[in-house]
């Protein structure tokens, strides 16, 4: 039963079609794990176990009868505490929401569930999911699987908590300037962004609803597929038949993406792009001025439609929040509606000449996250280090939001360092392929 917990989803979804796997003691399984973590708390704000035991029961019996709902019918997985589930606190790491409990499950959470999947329960977050350091004062800052010290990455920080520390097999998270793919990479994980208007976020606590996406925290890209289909309620891309990476073409992202890499990121990111060549894959320079513009045009954006979103609750109990985190929502005040209409109209420009610069190549690649995880006792009493640590945390991945496209992170090998594929827009089932092969060389 050990072996469970360092199993993939899909292997796990591949022992119960067996019948090798009991779909009822493998919950048990994980929910035994998660009563005796020392962390338990930091991770999990609640834990479903009635719920669980309720769905892998039903699990266990449609396997005895051959009448399985998905690959993933009976694994056992997380979900960040902004997904809405019935009768359960979905608290977004705020205090502004304590005690909100909804009476209906979120779409996404409703959809995985009618594919089988077991909901282990809820799991700690950057407050409101506005941070990708995952520090968070008010509630819990969960642990990094590689670092005591440091921070996990959000704001899906306990998200990826659960599954680097065999709590859960998979997770579900959000990303909206990088809260998948941040914690994701910072425990060598996968962690797939999905495109803003792809997956439904109706019954999602929402930060900055044009750039929100949902998207999982998992061991493979194989799960990453399986669960983006179970989020849709559809069926899985077959990646079986995936090429090696000989002709692929991949354009490193200059520039922005590429300056001020600490030590290690940078180490990790060119080890893995000598195993992408090795394998066959040509990797040109690729620069892209206008992606300057565009961080420019993100002051009005993100801060402003996130503050919009909430200054009410806000401004109605401001004691409530941790100081930079509301100071990062009150940045959003001094934007005027017209500055921000002007700054979309300006990014929705830009998206179009970027899917324009990049349609030759695959996927254009950088580091994750060009920084290490940040030390946690730091954070707390250096404002400036928290400030350019948080911004520089999210600089990489947000190139993928302000874009609007795919992204996905793998783990290079190097811990806590990732390396991010960036795809088209509404091109995850591409770029779901492409990460396979990729996968496999830096294996």
């Amino acid at each position: 039963m050990d072996s469970w917990t360092e199993m993939s989803a899909a292997d796990l979804g591949r022992g119960i079609a067996r019948g090798d796997i009991d779909p009822l003691a493998l919950t048990q399984h994980f929910l035994a794990r998660i009563a005796a973590h020392p962390h338990k708390d930091r991770i999990f704000t609640v834990v479903t176990a009635d719920r669980a035991i309720a769905e892998a029961t039903a699990a266990a019996s449609r396997a005895q009868a051959g009448a399985r709902l998905s690959p993933l019918d009976g694994v056992p997985i997380s979900w960040k505490d902004l997904f809405d589930s019935a009768g359960t606190a979905t608290e977004a790491g705020s205090a502004l929401l304590a005690g909100r409990r909804p009476d209906a499950d979120a779409a996404v959470l409703g959809a995985a569930t009618a594919m089988g999947l077991v909901c282990l329960g809820k799991t700690h977050m950057s407050e409101l999911a506005f941070s990708g350091l995952g520090l968070n004062p008010i509630t819990a800052t969960s642990p990094n699987v590689n670092d005591p010290g440091a921070v996990p990455g959000g704001s899906s920080s306990g998200a990826a908590a659960s599954v680097a520390f065999g709590l859960a097999a998979a997770a579900i998270g959000s990303d909206t300037g990088g809260s998948v793919r941040i914690p994701a990479a910072w425990n060598d994980l996968v962690g797939l962004k999905t495109t803003s208007g792809r997956i439904s976020l109706q019954g999602v606590v929402p930060l900055a609803a044009r750039f929100d996406t949902v998207g999982p925290l998992c061991r493979t890209v194989e799960d990453a597929a399986l669960l983006l289909a179970a989020l849709e309620g559809g069926q899985a891309i077959d990646l079986s038949g995936t090429k090696d990476l000989a002709g692929r073409r991949f354009a490193i992202l200059k520039t922005i993406a590429d300056a001020d890499l600490r030590a290690a990121p940078r180490a990790a990111f060119t080890s893995a792009l000598e195993r992408l060549q090795n394998a066959g894959a040509e990797v040109v320079t690729f620069e892209f001025p206008d992606l300057a513009l565009a961080y420019q045009e993100a002051g009005p954006l993100f801060p402003g439609e996130a503050y919009g979103t909430w200054r009410d609750q806000i401004e109605a109990a401001p004691d409530k929040m941790y100081p930079p985190i509301l100071d990062r929502f009150r940045a959003g005040r001094d934007f005027s509606a017209p500055d921000f209409v002007a700054a979309w109209r300006r990014i929705d420009a830009i998206r179009a000449d970027w899917a324009k610069a990049t349609a030759e190549f695959d996927a254009v690649v950088c580091a994750t996250s060009p920084i290490m995880p940040p030390n946690i006792d730091r954070l707390m009493n250096d404002e400036d280090y928290y400030v350019t640590e948080n911004l520089m945390a999210l600089r990489n991945t947000r190139v993928g939001n302000l874009m609007g496209t795919s992204a996905i992170t793998l783990p290079t090998g190097v811990p806590s360092c990732g390396i991010q594929l960036i795809g088209p827009p509404m091109g995850e089932e591409a770029l779901l392929r492409l990460a396979v092969s990729v996968e496999r060389a830096l294996a």
